[in-house]
C-alpha cells in the first residue's frame, strides 16, 4: 500500500502527468536545452580532442548548476503544498480517517510531487551526452553529478513535505521551504566549484557522502512529517481559524514576536484597543491586524532566524574578509526578498476570491484604490521589514571597513537597488493576484516573472561569456537584462581599493546600465499599477 497499491500516489499521478502544463513544461525544458547546446556546438570541420578544452567544461558545469537552481526553486513549489493544500481545501481530515497509514501518505505525496520534475532531469540526459564528444569531462563525472542532482531533488522535496506539515498554508510553507532550500543551494554551488580543480575528490564525495547524508536527512523529514499526521495538532480546526498569538508567544520556542515593541511593532502593530478612526482605510486595518497574523507568526520567526543564520557568516566572508566581493551578499538580500516578498501580496486578491468576499468587497463605498494600496502597504511593510534586518550588516561594514569609506556612493546605490527591487516584488506579486483565479497560481506566475526578469538575463550573459561570444554580444544581453537588479549590482563601479579582476570578474563598472535599471524599473511599475486599477475598476463597473 505504500507504492503500487497506493491510492494518493495514484490520484496525484494522474493529476500532476495528465495536464497539458506537464507536456508544456517538459518540451519547453527540453527545447531550451537543446537550443543551448545548437550554440555552443563547434562549427569547424575538424575538432581536436587531443587537449582538454576548459570551455566544454564550463558548459557541462552551467548545465548542472543551472539545472541545480531550478530544481531548488521547483521541487519546493510541488511538494510545499501536499499537506497544507489539503487543509486548504478542507480535506485534511477526510484524508487522515482513511485506512492509509500516515507513512503511506507521505510517500505518496512526496513521490507524485517529485515525479515531474525527475523526469525533467532524466530527460536532459541525451543533450548532455551529447557534449561529452567535446572533450573536457568524463562520464564518470556526468554520473556523479546526475546523483548528487537526484538526491538534492528528493531532499528538496522532503524539506517541502515536512514544512507542509507545520504550516496551514501553502504560502508559509512555500516561503519557509525557500529559505532552508537557499542554503542548501549555496552549499552545493560553492562545493561544486571549491573542487573544480580536483574531479577525483568531488567524485567520491558526490558519488559516497552526498547520497549518505541527504537521504537519511530524508527519511527523517518524512518521519517527522508522518509523525505529524499521526498525532495532527490542528485537528477540527475549521471553527477556529485565528491563532491567540498571546497563548502562541507563550508557548513559542526560540524567537518570540513582542508585538508592543520594537523592531517587532514595525510589521507586527501591537493589538488593538480601541475601535478604528473615523477616515481609516478599513481593508488596511483589517489587513495588518487580522489576514497577515491570523495563522500565528511561526513562519515570521522561522524566516528570520533562519535569514540571519545565513546572513551572519555570509557578513563576515563577503563584507569583512573579502570586502571585494560585498556585491554578493546584497545579491544574497535582493534574492530573500524575491523569495519572501511574494508571499504577502501573491495572494491578497486572489484570497478573497477564494473565500467568495470579492463580489462584496467591491459593492462596498470603499475605492478600488484604496483597497488597493490598503492590501499593497501592509504586504510590502512586512517584507521590507524583514528584508531590512538583513541590511544593517551592510551598514556596519560600511562604518568598520577602511576600504568601504571611499566607497560610500555605491553602497548607498546598492540601497537604492534593494529599496526598488523590493517595490518591484510587491507590485508584480499584486498584479499576479488581481488578475489570477488561485493564490497557488498567482504565487507560481509572480516567480516566474521575476525569474525571467531578473535571472534569465544574468543567465544568458554567463552563458555568453563561457563560450567566449564578442563583447558586442555579451553588451547587447546585458542591455536585455537592464531590468535586473543583480546586473546593476554588478555594474556599480568601484575604486582601486575594492576592484580586483581575480576577486570580482563580473563587475564591468557600467553606470548606464544602474541608471537604466531605475528607469526600467520605475516604466514598469508604472504600468504593472495601471493595470492593477484598471482590472479593479473594471470589476466595479462591469461586475466581472
Amino acid at each position: 500500500m505504500y507504492v503500487f497499491e497506493n491510492p494518493v500516489l495514484q490520484r496525484e499521478l494522474l493529476v500532476n502527468l495528465r495536464t497539458r502544463r506537464a507536456f508544456l513544461l517538459m518540451a519547453v525544458y527540453q527545447l531550451l536545452l537543446a537550443v543551448v547546446v545548437l550554440i555552443a556546438w563547434p562549427t569547424e570541420d575538424r575538432l581536436d580532442l587531443t587537449g582538454n578544452p576548459r570551455s566544454a567544461r564550463k558548459l557541462v558545469d552551467l548545465f548542472f548548476l543551472g539545472q541545480y537552481v531550478i530544481a531548488s526553486l521547483m521541487a519546493p513549489s510541488f511538494a510545499a503544498g501536499a499537506i497544507s493544500g489539503e487543509k486548504e481545501r478542507r480535506t485534511y481530515e477526510m484524508l487522515l480517517a482513511s485506512p492509509l497509514r500516515p507513512g503511506a501518505i507521505v510517500l505518496g505525496k512526496m513521490v507524485a510531487a517529485l515525479t515531474h520534475l525527475g523526469m525533467l532531469i532524466l530527460a536532459s540526459l541525451p543533450i548532455i551526452v551529447l557534449c561529452l564528444p567535446l572533450g573536457g569531462i568524463s562520464v564518470y563525472e556526468v554520473a556523479a553529478a546526475y546523483v548528487g542532482l537526484i538526491v538534492s531533488v528528493i531532499l528538496f522535496g522532503a524539506i517541502g513535505i515536512a514544512a507542509s506539515s507545520y504550516f496551514k498554508r501553502t504560502s508559509a510553507s512555500l516561503a519557509v521551504s525557500y529559505l532552508v532550500v537557499l542554503a542548501l543551494v549555496l552549499a552545493g554551488v560553492l562545493f561544486w566549484k571549491s573542487l573544480e580543480g580536483n574531479a577525483e575528490l568531488r567524485l567520491k564525495l558526490t558519488m559516497l557522502v552526498v547520497p549518505a547524508y541527504g537521504l537519511t536527512a530524508v527519511l527523517l523529514l518524512c518521519s517527522n512529517a508522518a509523525a505529524r499526521m499521526l498525532y495532527p495538532p490542528d485537528v477540527g480546526s475549521e471553527g477556529k481559524e485565528v491563532v491567540d498569538l498571546q497563548d502562541e508567544a507563550d508557548r513559542a520556542v526560540g524567537l518570540v514576536i513582542q508585538r508592543d515593541q520594537f523592531p517587532d511593532r514595525l510589521f507586527a502593530p501591537p493589538k488593538k484597543q480601541q475601535l478604528m478612526a473615523d477616515g481609516a482605510n478599513p481593508v488596511y486595518d483589517k489587513e495588518i491586524h487580522s489576514e497577515i497574523f491570523s495563522q500565528g507568526t511561526l513562519m515570521l520567526r522561522l524566516v528570520i532566524q533562519i535569514s540571519m543564520l545565513l546572513a551572519i557568516p555570509l557578513m563576515a566572508w563577503l563584507l569583512f574578509a573579502q570586502s571585494a566581493l560585498c556585491a554578493w551578499y546584497v545579491v544574497y538580500v535582493l534574492v530573500f526578498n524575491i523569495l519572501i516578498g511574494p508571499v504577502f501580496l501573491a495572494g491578497s486578491m486572489t484570497s478573497e476570491r477564494e473565500r467568495e468576499t470579492l463580489d462584496l468587497l467591491l459593492t462596498t463605498t470603499i475605492t478600488p484604490w484604496q483597497i488597493l494600496w490598503g492590501k499593497l502597504i501592509v504586504g510590502f511593510r512586512v517584507s521590507a521589514v524583514l528584508t531590512s534586518f538583513l541590511l544593517w550588516p551592510l551598514f556596519l561594514g560600511g562604518l568598520l571597513v577602511s576600504d568601504f569609506w571611499s566607497n560610500w556612493i555605491a553602497l548607498a546605490t546598492m540601497l537604492l537597488i534593494v529599496i526598488a527591487t523590493c517595490i518591484s516584488n510587491a507590485i508584480i506579486a499584486m498584479f499576479c493576484s488581481v488578475f489570477s483565479r488561485k493564490s497557488s497560481i498567482s504565487l507560481m506566475t509572480t516567480y516566474a516573472l521575476l525569474l525571467i526578469l531578473y535571472a534569465a538575463p544574468v543567465a544568458l550573459t554567463m552563458l555568453f561569456q563561457i563560450l567566449e561570444f564578442s563583447p558586442v554580444a555579451i553588451g547587447r544581453s546585458q542591455v536585455l537584462g537592464i531590468a535586473s537588479p543583480f546586473n546593476a549590482v554588478f555594474a556599480i563601479p568601484l575604486n582601486a581599493q575594492l576592484t580586483s579582476d581575480k576577486l570580482q570578474p563580473a563587475n564591468i563598472g557600467n553606470v548606464y546600465l544602474v541608471l537604466g535599471y531605475f528607469v526600467s524599473t520605475i516604466v514598469l511599475n508604472a504600468l504593472l499599477m495601471g493595470g492593477i486599477v484598471w482590472r479593479l475598476a473594471a470589476r466595479v463597473r462591469f461586475g466581472e
